[in-house]
């Protein structure tokens, strides 16, 4: 199986408590979610983890490995990449919907056929998804961050490996409040 085949679901943040018990974040709409799926595996497929809920600390679901009884063997899991093959997801039902992976990589395009640059990876921060594209120009030093919304990226084409964004002329400006803070910190 490719890694391409593979996805992964989440990863082990520590230890909870003495029992073996483990915090995870995940990367599951719902985070209890990681369970669901059956039995995980590690990046490479041949360790498989027998994985169950047992309930959730500071926003973290708290997981049980079958075979993990004690705070240490948790302790030296904590990093752990939790995978899935692809075939175990579901199916996306709308034309909007994507699922993160499917999209890290794509080549980022301006309206006009330019390449702007390539989507490193997707964030949900909560209030909705935002691309971090790397910019193709070679003076650019780091990542932008750009909305993932249908403003922002009117077109997905999967089979392309491509998304076209529409930014505003102003998007990369500095709002005049900001700028004026942002003058009066350099005079001091």
């Amino acid at each position: 199986m490719s890694q391409s085949d593979r996805l992964l679901l989440g990863v082990i943040a520590g230890p909870r408590g003495i029992k073996g018990e483990m915090k995870v974040k995940t990367f599951t709409k719902i985070p209890e979610d990681i369970v669901s799926y059956g039995l995980l595996e590690d990046k490479t497929g041949n360790t498989k983890f027998n994985v169950s809920l047992v309930g959730s600390a500071k926003n973290l679901p708290v997981i049980r490995i079958k075979g993990v009884t004690d705070r240490n063997q948790a302790e030296a899991l904590k990093g752990q990449e939790l995978y899935i093959s692809r075939e175990k997801l579901p199916e996306i039902e709308g034309d909007d919907e994507f699922y993160h992976s499917d999209l890290v990589g794509l080549d980022v395009m301006e309206q006009d056929g330019t390449k702007y640059g390539e989507i490193l990876r997707l964030y949900d921060f909560g209030a909705g998804d935002i691309m971090e594209v790397k910019p193709e120009s070679k003076g650019a030093k780091s990542s932008v961050l750009v909305p993932f919304t249908k403003e922002m990226v009117p077109t997905v084409d999967l089979a392309a490996r491509r998304v076209i964004i529409n930014l505003s002329d102003d998007f990369f400006d500095v709002p005049e409040q900001e700028k004026a803070e942002e003058d009066e910190q350099d005079k001091s």
